[in-house]
C-alpha cells in the first residue's frame, strides 16, 4: 500500500521571512529619517498645483530660434561628456593596471603572494582612486566653477575627477575578474606586461570594458546636465533659465532631448559590443 506523499515544503521559507523581517526592520528607521510622505502627492490642495505645472509641457517648444538654441545646448552637453570621459580615461587606464593584480608578475611567480614592492604602488593608486571617486561632481564643479568661471570648462573638470575614479576602480576589476591563464602563460614566456595585457587580459575584457564605458558616458551626459544648473553650461543651464521663466514647452522639447541622448547611448553601445566584443 502506498504512503501519501509527504507536502513539498521549501526549506529556505523560514530563512527567507526572517532575512526579509530583518531587512523590514533596518530599513524602516531609514524611511522614517527621510521623512517620507507619499500622502503630499495625492493632496487635493497639491492637485491643482501640478496639474498646472504639467499642464505648461504641452505642447513641447519648437520655434526656429529655441530649436537653433537647443541644438547648440545639446551639442555643449555631448562635448562637456566627451571631452571629461576622455580625460577620465587618460587617468582611469594606468590607474587600474597599477591598481590590479592581473599583471602582477609576483602573483605568477609566488603562487598569488604579492611582493611588497607592488603593494607600495597599488595601495596608494587605489586610494587615489577613492578620494577622486569620493567626492560627487556636483561639487567639483561648484569648486571649478569659482575657479575657472562660468561655463563648460568647470563641467569637462568635474566629470574627468570623478569619473577617473569610478573607471579605474571598475576596470581594475574588470582585469582581475578575466581568465589569468593567458596572461601568466606569456608573462612566464618572457613578454612584458604590457605586451600580456595587450594579448591575455585585454580581448577578455574589451567587451564588458566598453558596456560600462558607454554607460559612464550615458551618466557625464545626465551629470553634465545636473552641474549645468550651477552654471556648468549645456543643456542644464538653458533648463534652469527656462524653468526660472516658467517655460514648460522649453523644459518639455530639453526632456525629450534627454531621452533621444540615452537611446543614442544605447545603440552606440550594442554598435561598440557587436564590434569590437
Amino acid at each position: 500500500m502506498l504512503t501519501p506523499a509527504a507536502p513539498l515544503r521549501d526549506p529556505a521559507a523560514l530563512p527567507r521571512l526572517l532575512l526579509t523581517m530583518v531587512a523590514v526592520a533596518l530599513l524602516w528607521p531609514g524611511v522614517s529619517l527621510s521623512e517620507l510622505d507619499l500622502g503630499v502627492l495625492f493632496d487635493g490642495r497639491n492637485a491643482e498645483p501640478m496639474g498646472s505645472f504639467l499642464s505648461a509641457f504641452w505642447p513641447p517648444a519648437h520655434a526656429e530660434d529655441f530649436l537653433a538654441l537647443l541644438l547648440q545646448a545639446t551639442l555643449e552637453t555631448l562635448a562637456i561628456a566627451t571631452a571629461g570621459l576622455s580625460l577620465a580615461l587618460l587617468v582611469a587606464l594606468p590607474a587600474a593596471l597599477l591598481a590590479s593584480r592581473a599583471l602582477s608578475l609576483s602573483a605568477v611567480s609566488r603562487g598569488g603572494r604579492p611582493h611588497w614592492l607592488a603593494n607600495a604602488v597599488r595601495w596608494p593608486v587605489r586610494a587615489l582612486l577613492i578620494v577622486l571617486r569620493s567626492v560627487p561632481e556636483i561639487v567639483w564643479a561648484l569648486l571649478f566653477v569659482r575657479a575657472a568661471g562660468l561655463g563648460p570648462t568647470a563641467g569637462v573638470l568635474a566629470i574627468a575627477i570623478t569619473y577617473a575614479g569610478m573607471l579605474g576602480k571598475v576596470y581594475a576589476e574588470i582585469f582581475e575578474s578575466v581568465d589569468p591563464g593567458p596572461a601568466r602563460a606569456l608573462l612566464g614566456a618572457g613578454a612584458t606586461r604590457l605586451q600580456a595585457f595587450a594579448y591575455g587580459v585585454l580581448p577578455q575584457a574589451a567587451g564588458e570594458m566598453l558596456s560600462y564605458t558607454v554607460y559612464r558616458w550615458e551618466c557625464a551626459i545626465r551629470a553634465s546636465v545636473v552641474m549645468g544648473f550651477v552654471g556648468a553650461g549645456g543643456l542644464g543651464q538653458q533648463m534652469d533659465l527656462s524653468m526660472r521663466m516658467f517655460a514648460g514647452g522649453e523644459v518639455a522639447s530639453m526632456l525629450l532631448t534627454f531621452l533621444a541622448l540615452v537611446l543614442l547611448a544605447d545603440l552606440l553601445s550594442r554598435l561598440l559590443r557587436g564590434r569590437y566584443a
